[in-house]
C-alpha cells in the first residue's frame, strides 16, 4: 500500500505524463494500485528497436520518491532479459544511486536510453543488431500474447481498427 507521499507523488507524475509524454514512451499505473505502472517503449527511428513495441513494468516501493523502483521489461528485445528485474543506476539494484527528484519519465526515459547502449549490466543479453530488428518486428504480436498487455485496465484496448496503444 502506498504512503500518502507516494500517491501524491505518483498521481502528479501521471498527471504529467498525460499531459507531456516523452517520446517514445506511454506509461500508466494500475487502476488498483498506484505502485504498479505499465509501460511500452516504442522503438526509436534509426536504432535496431525501430518499429518494435516492448512492454514492461515499474513496480515502486511504498516509500517513493525515496527509494527506487524494480524496472523489468516483458517483451524479447534482444537486449534484456524478459521479465528480469534489471539491474540501471535508477533502479532498486542501486538505492544509494537514486535521486528522488527522478520521476517515471526520467527513468523509462534512461532506460530507453541504456537500451540503445551495448553496455553489460544484470537483466541485460547480447545480441547482434540483425536479431534485434526480428525482435522489434515480433513484437507486438508477442504482446498481444500477454493476457497483462492486452488487459483493460492497462495500456491496450481494442478498438474497431484493432489494438492500439492509450
Amino acid at each position: 500500500m502506498a504512503t500518502k507521499s507516494a500517491y501524491r507523488r505518483l498521481t502528479k507524475e501521471y498527471m504529467e505524463i498525460q499531459k507531456n509524454p516523452p517520446p517514445f514512451i506511454i506509461a500508466k499505473p494500475l487502476e488498483t494500485n498506484i505502485l504498479e505502472w505499465h509501460y511500452v517503449i516504442r522503438g526509436p527511428p534509426d536504432t535496431p528497436y525501430e518499429g518494435g513495441e516492448y512492454y514492461g513494468r515499474l513496480t515502486f516501493p511504498s516509500e517513493y520518491p525515496f527509494k527506487p523502483p524494480a524496472i523489468r521489461m516483458t517483451t524479447p528485445s534482444g537486449r534484456f532479459q524478459p521479465d528480469t528485474r534489471l539491474c540501471l543506476t535508477m533502479s532498486d539494484f542501486h538505492p544509494s544511486l537514486w535521486n528522488p527528484s527522478w520521476s517515471v519519465p526520467t527513468i523509462l526515459n534512461g532506460l530507453l536510453s541504456f537500451m540503445t547502449t551495448d553496455e553489460t549490466t544484470t537483466g541485460s543479453i547480447k545480441t547482434t543488431d540483425a536479431e534485434k530488428r526480428v525482435y522489434a518486428a515480433r513484437s507486438h504480436k508477442v504482446n498481444l500474447k500477454n493476457a497483462k498487455f492486452r488487459g483493460k485496465d492497462l495500456i491496450t484496448k481494442k478498438s474497431g481498427e484493432g489494438w492500439r496503444l492509450l
